[in-house]
């Protein structure tokens, strides 16, 4: 397999078609699927506790911001990539730093910038 071989993944994505083509990629990848959440209430209150090795947020979730899905999971030193059609200017200045996925993106790009945020 690869390098991503069981990762666990917490996805948030609020686009039910979107969801789908992100976790069939992180399968393909080697990556197990530890939560795929669409609601920032529910994405809250799974941050919490989940055990996952990183997680996948998109920044606009049906016009509410995920950041404080991103803080608690930061908290928890769980690596953070961003999905956006805004791109890296569409974060705060406090989670600058993450990667970003700009939308629509490839498979080796989610690769690439999952690499990137687990420092490999």
């Amino acid at each position: 397999m690869t390098e991503l071989s069981g990762l666990r993944v917490f996805l948030v994505e609020d686009e039910g078609f979107v969801a789908l083509m992100i976790e069939d990629m992180l399968l393909d990848l080697g990556c197990e699927i530890a939560a795929s959440v669409a609601q920032l209430t529910e994405a809250r209150e799974i941050a919490a506790t989940i055990e996952a090795d990183l997680a996948v947020l998109d920044v606009n979730l049906d016009g509410r911001l995920v950041f404080p899905v991103a803080e608690i999971l930061r908290e928890r030193r769980i690596p953070l990539v961003f999905s956006t059609g805004y791109g890296a200017r569409g974060l705060p200045p406090e989670f600058a730093g993450h990667p970003v996925l700009g939308k629509p993106f490839l498979m080796g790009e989610l690769q690439k910038k999952i690499a990137l945020a687990l420092g490999h």
